[in-house]
């Protein structure tokens, strides 16, 4: 079953904000692909205590199901596919009061950005900034120091969710050995598993298209997976699909005014909604006398 959502800002190639792609490989497979085999966790009953996104617009529900505490969820695409959802989670999570604890690793992160998301969605042009504690990593071996001691962080302030921003891309930057690069990224891996196995929050982390090629041991000595999502950026739509339940959507310009299919009859497996802008007035305020 496939979720259209038609966004307000449109999200045509042409017209995105350029991002530089965080290294070589084709695009995500696509949907008559078989599915990743990787190693997810039974589904937990557990439930967060603190809601990480909120229930609207439609696209945070959506993303929310893919998140489970003490467990990994890894978005795979291209850096112009994956990130200006990424920043939405982010704005998201300052809309339900949530903390993030992100290390940045491919050192792309833009806070003016998030600024005028969030006043878009309503919010202080601060807030997601303030919401989020930024550990930033310029060199392949500060990126496995911040990991190390991403657990005392998390301890000590609490987050809500927990993000490594493709953790791996100083690794090919820096021109590290590849046995040292192998040996490092798996020290990373068990690392990571150690921090969920002791912390009841959600990890998401974000790869490149050819993500897990470039991340050995997160797949055999990594953290328990609660789900693989993947993103596929085309002319006429973003598109994101969960391997874990197949679950798929697609995000679509929708022009201003412009009416969506849902309006006409039965819309069937498809389902057209405004997930990024306030809902339009239907009517003027009357004035009384």
């Amino acid at each position: 079953m496939t979720d259209i959502f038609a966004v307000g800002p449109p999200l045509a190639p042409d017209e995105a904000e350029p991002i530089e792609p965080s290294g070589a490989g084709g695009p995500v497979p696509p949907r008559s692909a078989a599915p990743v085999s990787v190693r997810f966790a039974p589904r937990s009953r557990r439930v967060h205590p603190v809601p990480i996104l909120p229930p609207e617009p439609s696209l945070f529900p959506w993303l929310a199901r893919r998140f489970s505490p003490g467990e990994a969820t890894v978005w795979v695409g291209s850096a112009l596919a994956v990130e200006p959802v990424l920043e939405s989670l982010y704005v998201g999570s300052a809309l339900a009061r949530g903390r993030i604890s992100l290390l940045e690793g491919a050192n792309r992160f833009r806070p003016y950005r998030l600024g005028e998301l969030g006043r878009a969605f309503g919010l202080d042009a601060g807030e997601p900034l303030h919401r989020i504690r930024l550990a930033r990593a310029f060199t392949a071996y500060q990126t496995v120091a911040l990991v190390e001691g991403w657990a005392r962080e998390a301890r000590r302030h609490s987050p809500t969710l927990l993000v490594g921003h493709d953790l791996p891309a100083l690794f090919t930057a820096d021109e590290v050995p590849e046995d040292e690069r192998d040996a490092l990224l798996r020290h990373i891996a068990r690392t990571l598993r150690r921090l969920l196995d002791g912390l009841p929050t959600p990890l998401l982390l974000t790869l490149g298209p050819d993500g897990l090629g470039r991340f050995p041991g997160l797949m055999d000595e990594g953290p328990r997976w609660c789900d693989l999502v993947a993103f596929e950026r085309g002319p006429r739509a973003l598109r994101i699909r969960s391997v874990r339940d197949d679950a798929r959507l697609a995000l679509v310009p929708r022009a201003p005014g412009q009416r969506g299919i849902e309006e006409f009859g039965d819309p069937a497996s498809e389902e057209v909604i405004a997930w990024d802008v306030r809902p339009r007035r239907t009517a003027k305020r009357s004035r009384s006398g």
